[in-house]
């Protein structure tokens, strides 16, 4: 069968069609919900993956995938470089949460402040691009080009593109019943950094320093730097080795709302159980002072360019934790469960608090 155009038409899926789209008017009042089964799809069949951390796009080169992501926000550390550096390690978290792990592109996205003045613009602005500029070249990745406007506010981002065969991503949508949940970097990164800040600031000094010195907060704040501009490349490679079942970085919505999305859109009937926080050294307590502020303990806490939370066969994942930590010298924590339900998360009323690091060393960060 061929329509006027001389191209083909499968017969019976004309008729299917007719029914969805139509030259009335009228015809988004006629238009029938989308029907898989009706054009001999799956039932199954989604359009649309909401849980994913990055675009993917089938190209129409057989087999290949366009996998695409962008951020930007605002400074949170004192240091034009590292922030730099952090914003290009947020944007490439997308893509390594999927299990990519090598990014062919990489574009920047600068609004640079009209309140600045002219020297102070000339020193931070150039020292920002080159952290971003250093922490893609560090990924393996290349910035040739971007966007730079005028903004009332300081703004930093990018965008981060790659091109994959089937067996570079991971759908993140397979956590399976016995599956272990495990954490890739310390929570209380917003923390530390508002702790910092507050040093400068009496009336919130106050609140904090009865279970806080300042050099506790100094050496937080280092820490929360330094685990924020890390990027989880090497992460991502691994999920690969052991098998992992899907996976989402912990960024704005803290470590629950991003554990809630990922338990979301699963295809099998499952609940994510989170046991154990791993915070960074002494900001479980300034958030316990704080009151209700952080919501640190209860996985709230918006984090920065935070750790994957992945979802791995309970057998590989001790391997997993040993093997990023021979790698490069950070823990991974496994910190939950996969169990049956209703694909929901949820932190036990009382998790267990794990302090990173769990002593100080003189000289040593971690």
């Amino acid at each position: 069968m061929m329509n006027q155009a001389g191209h083909h038409i499968i017969p019976g899926h004309m008729e299917t069609v007719h029914l969805e789209l139509s030259d009335n008017t009228n015809a988004l009042q006629l238009r029938r919900p989308f029907d898989p089964a009706a054009h001999d799809l799956e039932s199954t069949f989604r359009l649309t993956r909401i849980g994913m951390d990055a675009s993917v796009t089938p190209l129409r080169h057989g087999g290949l995938s366009l996998v695409q992501t962008t951020d930007f926000f605002y400074p949170l550390v004192e240091d034009p470089y590292m922030q730099g550096k952090i914003a290009c390690a947020n944007v490439l978290s997308d893509l390594f949460a999927m299990g990519v792990t090598e990014c062919d592109n990489m574009l920047m996205l600068l609004g640079v402040s009209t309140k600045m003045t002219e020297k102070e613009r000339d020193v931070v602005v150039p020292l920002m691009m080159r952290g971003f500029k250093d922490c893609a070249t560090e990924a393996g990745s290349t910035v040739t080009g971007g966007q730079t406007v005028m903004n009332p506010w300081l703004t930093i981002g990018g965008v981060a593109t790659t091109v994959c065969q089937p067996n570079e991503f991971i759908v993140p949508d397979n956590a399976m019943v016995g599956d272990v949940l495990v954490l890739t970097k310390p929570l209380g990164t917003q923390v530390a950094v508002n702790a910092h800040q507050w040093l400068d600031i009496p009336e919130r000094w106050n609140r904090i320093k009865l279970c806080v010195s300042e050099e506790d907060v100094r050496k937080a704040y280092l820490r929360a730097m330094d685990s924020m501009a890390r990027l989880n490349r090497i992460a991502a490679r691994l999920m690969h080795k052991y098998n992992a079942h899907g996976a989402t970085d912990v960024t704005g919505f803290g470590l629950l709302g991003h554990a809630q999305n990922l338990a979301a859109n699963q295809k099998n009937e499952v609940a994510f159980v989170i046991h154990n926080l791993p915070i960074i050294a002494k900001m479980a307590a300034v958030a316990k002072a704080c009151g209700n502020m952080f919501q640190l303990g209860q996985g709230l806490s918006a984090e920065t360019s935070g750790g994957l939370l992945i979802a791995l066969p309970r057998e590989q994942a001790a391997a997993y934790c040993k093997d990023i930590e021979k790698q490069e010298g950070y823990q991974a924590w496994i910190i939950g469960i996969v169990e049956k339900g209703s694909r929901t998360a949820r932190i036990i009323d009382k998790p267990r608090i794990i302090e990173v690091p769990a002593k100080d060393k003189e000289g040593e960060l971690w």
